[in-house]
């Protein structure tokens, strides 16, 4: 026996089906690569995305090909977002900051038949066409009169493209469970792994998004994805933002904190990014004395945020922080710090020490953690183990690998150290891999980062288990100093002390005038070892035993 109710399937281009037609006045503003700010709605974009598909399925491109996508946020970018899943195929979002070895080997291993590519990024691509064995057509993302002189074989204008179309074409149609967005990890230690996403996960995570509990979207926003489309599924915005037919700011390539807070003045009232955008803003915006006009929400996640920073945000400036947790492999969605009853009743510090928690699951994720054993481990919010989720958003396996990327009860490792509180809130107290060690005891670098963040003069900061002749490793930190300020270390340790045991605080303090990063912006540990190294540097207690 069946229920007796309509077969249909979950399929994102039934959203912007719905936003062409529920809201389909409502702005996609944006500022273009050309330059100038250019303004649309959820019924171009929807027009636009048909003339794509129609162009790629005249291609031959459908259910089950790869069209990669190498572009910033942009209006035009949602165009291809739309139309390459109307067309049945597969968005594979691409990274202009990888390595050129790391685009080569995922647009391979996609075997991307097409590439789409802003204006200002064509440098990247032209070294790499005679590596790339599988694709056909190049589409550069720009007008007639703004195509460049450059050595992709054959290139289109995506705007000649378009008017070539006549639009009158329907979406190709398929099960939920086919593969509709790719992306793949930074791939910090070996190849990217790609994790392939198909129409029913991309809509149950925007369903879940939505929702009051988590991001809380409705038609009465204007949403400002600063997080790029080509980061862990654009964190669901080009879905979640059309689904209840919200208004779009599109920033396009110009991250520097006047842009975007120019843009942020178009009535924005939610945006989205990682902490060190926010934390440029912020500097930017107290040099300056500028407020903010209409912003309500930011949500902040890829990495720990600062409590600095939220409450910079929200007693400086009236802005609400949501922090969030997610990996790509989570289509991103993990959990979302927003209050439940047990928290909205506390006080304004009790709150503040809630926010920096990563918050609760939605519906349709699972968590658990474990010891080492695989024993599960108490809700106490003391309690540090391992991270696992499940839900119909996360991964099983990565595209094109042999073995599952699960256990047999579909639970998949993060990698991520973490406690969880009575109420389900998720603390991520670090990465496994970064763990600081001392002494047999575990060390949070996430959280001593925090603490050093909160220094007036530090803009940026890192703490690293470095080699010790008792304790096996010690921390440090590493510091970015703010522009033009010159913090003693004695003024940053006593301020870290001030929120942990002795033996907690770091040994050391280095200062460096930048710390590297990973192409998706979180600090990279790796690379950051590696130029300490190079620096010779080694733990003071090391450097006088060496006399």
């Amino acid at each position: 026996m069946f229920g007796e109710m309509q077969d249909w399937p979950l399929r994102v281009t039934s959203i912007i089906d719905h936003a062409a037609k529920f809201h389909g006045d409502r702005p996609v503003i944006g500022r273009s690569i050309e330059g100038p700010i250019v303004r649309s709605n959820w019924r171009e974009i929807h027009a636009k995305a048909r003339k794509c598909a129609q162009a790629l399925n005249r291609w031959g491109i459908g259910r089950g090909d790869a069209v990669g996508v190498m572009a910033w946020n942009t209006p035009r970018h949602l165009e291809v977002w739309w139309g390459v899943a109307g067309a049945g195929a597969i968005m594979h979002t691409l990274n202009p900051r990888l390595f050129a070895d790391q685009l080569e080997y995922i647009i391979n291993h996609a075997e991307d038949r097409v590439l789409f590519v802003d204006l200002d990024l064509v440098g990247v691509l032209e070294p790499l066409v005679p590596r790339l064995r599988t694709v056909e057509r190049y589409v550069i993302m720009t007008d007639r009169a703004h195509m460049p002189q450059t050595t992709l074989p054959d290139p289109i204008c995506y705007e000649d493209l378009m008017a070539e179309q006549d639009g009158d074409f329907a979406w190709v149609m398929g099960d939920e469970t086919d593969p509709c967005g790719l992306c793949y990890t930074s791939g910090t230690t070996g190849n990217p792994k790609g994790v392939l996403y198909s129409h029913r996960s991309n809509v149950l995570h925007a369903m879940a998004s939505v929702s009051p509990d988590v991001v809380g979207l409705s038609s009465t926003e204007v949403v400002m994805p600063v997080v790029p489309l080509f980061h862990a599924n654009g964190w669901g915005l080009a879905y979640t933002t059309p689904m209840v037919g919200a208004s779009v700011v599109m920033p396009g390539r110009d991250m520097t904190p006047p842009a975007l807070y120019e843009l942020l003045e178009m009535d924005v009232t939610l945006t989205a990014a990682v902490p060190t955008v926010w934390l440029g803003l912020l500097q930017h915006m107290r040099a300056k004395g500028l407020k903010l006009s209409t912003l309500k929400r930011v949500v902040i996640g890829g990495s720990s945020c600062p409590r600095a920073v939220i409450e910079t945000f929200q007693k400086d400036y009236g802005v609400q922080v949501i922090h969030a947790w997610g990996m790509t492999e989570t289509s991103p969605l993990g959990t979302v710090c927003t209050f439940k009853p047990e928290v909205a009743a506390l006080d304004d510090e009790a709150r503040l020490d809630v926010q920096t928690s990563v918050g609760h699951p939605p519906f349709t994720v699972d968590i658990k953690i474990t010891d080492d054993a695989g024993a599960e481990l108490p809700w106490d919010g003391r309690t540090q183990g391992k991270l696992f989720v499940r839900g119909p958003g996360v991964v099983k396996r990565y595209h094109k690998a042999d073995k599952l990327a699960v256990d047999e009860e579909g639970w998949f490792d993060t990698g991520d150290m973490a406690t969880i509180d009575p109420h389900g809130y998720v603390r991520i107290t670090d990465r496994s891999k970064d763990v600081i060690k001392s002494g047999g005891e575990w060390i949070s670098s996430i959280e001593l980062e925090n603490a050093a963040v909160a220094h007036p003069e530090v803009a940026e900061a890192a703490a690293i288990g470095v080699k010790h002749p008792r304790w096996d490793e010690r921390p440090i930190l590493v510091i970015v100093p703010v522009a033009g300020k010159a913090p003693s270390k004695e003024s940053i340790l006593e301020l870290v002390a001030r929120s942990f045991a002795k033996w907690q605080v770091p040994d050391d303090v280095v200062f460096v005038d930048e710390i590297p990063h990973t192409a998706t912006g979180k600090i990279s540990k790796l690379q950051l070892r590696r130029q300490l190294e190079e620096m010779g540097y080694a733990h003071p207690d090391l450097r006088a035993a060496a006399g």
